[in-house]
């Protein structure tokens, strides 16, 4: 539904959402969590420092949920349920929430669809108005499928299929994955969102689009016993619905490198490589993530010096891992200086900053950063009262523990130099990853 940066590598950075990390202990998020009897999650937050309220709703939803043959039906819903439900004309959804001085928007990924309303805290009552009636009345016909699906559609040609490096993503995962639905794009294949039905899109609704899937999250000028009141009102009578199906494809190892190479219209060749590592609930994705640091977090970084700095052969670097709800995958690229021809080098000096991890523990200097970094990522990352519903959410739901707002932070304080050794030596081998050469087309003669 919107576009969180137009950098070059926009689908890259959709798959780092939710890298950063959470908030740290000194900076406690008091919050409460119930359920309803419809099976409805419930977090709330109360923060009437401003007159703001953030209402929230996720769904444990996104693009690995496809039923076969009908990929990116979520993504597809992020844009359908704007078109309106029984009590909200087509297009109204809008008009209530900035007629009222609010924001909306929402973001779909492998994992779970997430809607918001940003609100001034006396128009509560819209936030929930609104997102009771997606869950209980959206209207899914023919009219809304067909504008959207030329929105999506749309949305395909010019965020990836047209965009330089803009499927990325898409290549690296159908190489990485045989089996699971990881393998297909978050946002679908053409041919599927030119084929689906209305029919199709009844059925997805009623699967997933049920209150036991969801998860309520609301943070900021609020009072608890009134919001409950309300939350008793709007969403109390909706009824449970089926338990919705769960992926339990376990995708079995890589079993040897993928080598390819892909022709793009690009200014500029580029290394992508993509190593099978874990879901966000292992413990080794804190020594993963602290150890894509260490390779690209700022000019300082390994990548940024050995590659850019130093031996001038990339004008971009970065690494960083997936969080996904199944293990996913670690992302490293670099984007070569013009007139690059041969990807070699840049992949042998990659290969050595991984082999210098493997065999030498980071120094206490790069340790000591790394923690300046977590604590600094937390007091950022929880500044706002979007960003706290959301956080609360994402740990409720990929974590199982919203409390994690508070307390994840020291599982990242707890990783050692043996630690990010260790998944060095585990996941960044040649076995276990998929490589491309991303070069621009070839020049006709």
């Amino acid at each position: 539904m919107y576009t969180l940066t137009q950098r070059l590598f926009l689908p890259l950075l959709l798959l780092c959402l939710s890298i950063t990390v959470a908030a740290q202990e000194t900076a406690q998020i008091d919050f409460e969590k119930y359920e309803l009897d419809n099976g409805l999650k419930v977090l709330l937050h109360q923060d009437n420092t401003t007159p703001i309220v953030a209402v929230s709703i996720m769904y444990e939803v996104g693009g690995k949920d496809s039923f076969e043959g009908r990929t990116g039906f979520a993504h597809f819903f992020e844009h359908l349920l704007f078109e309106g439900s029984e009590n909200i004309g087509r297009g109204e959804i809008d008009d209530y929430v900035q007629s009222a001085g609010g924001a909306l928007n929402a973001n779909t990924s492998n994992d779970r669809t997430y809607y918001y309303e940003l609100l001034p805290s006396n128009q509560l009552a819209l936030g929930l108005w609104i997102e009771s009636e997606r869950l209980m009345h959206a209207k899914v016909q023919t009219v809304g499928v067909e504008t959207q699906r030329e929105v999506v559609k749309e949305e395909r040609r010019q965020s990836y299929d047209n965009r330089p490096y803009g499927t990325i993503t898409m290549e690296l995962y159908k190489r990485a994955y045989k089996e699971h639905p990881y393998k297909d794009p978050n946002i679908g294949y053409m041919e599927d969102l030119n084929n689906a039905e209305e029919a199709d899109f009844q059925r997805f609704y009623k699967t997933f689009y049920v209150p036991n899937n969801a998860i309520l999250s609301i943070a900021g000028d609020i009072d608890i016993e009134d919001t409950k009141e309300l939350i008793e009102k709007y969403f109390a009578d909706i009824p449970r619905g089926p338990e919705p199906p769960r992926i339990e494809v376990v995708e079995a190892p890589l079993g040897g490198e993928v080598r390819d190479t892909v022709y793009d219209n690009v200014p500029l060749p580029a290394l992508i490589m993509g190593y099978r590592t874990v879901a966000r609930s292992d413990p080794d994705y804190y020594a993963i993530s602290l150890m894509n640091q260490v390779l690209s977090q700022g000019q300082s970084s390994r990548l940024n010096k050995a590659l850019v700095d130093e031996k001038e052969l990339a004008v971009q670097v970065g690494s960083f891992p997936a969080s996904s709800q199944d293990p996913g995958l670690a992302i490293a690229f670099a984007i070569t200086r013009p007139g690059t021809e041969d990807l070699r080098p840049v992949e042998a000096a990659f290969e050595a900053e991984i082999e210098r991890l493997q065999t030498e523990p980071i120094s206490d200097r790069e340790l000591q950063k790394l923690r300046n970094q977590i604590e600094a990522a937390a007091i950022a990352g929880l500044g706002s009262v979007a960003g706290i519903a959301e956080s609360l959410a994402d740990n409720e739901m990929f974590l199982g523990d919203a409390n994690l707002i508070n307390t994840e932070t020291q599982r990242y304080m707890n990783v050692t130099k043996e630690d990010i050794q260790r998944v060095a030596k585990e996941y960044y081998t040649p076995e276990n990853r998929v490589v491309l050469y991303w070069l621009p087309q070839p020049t006709s003669r």
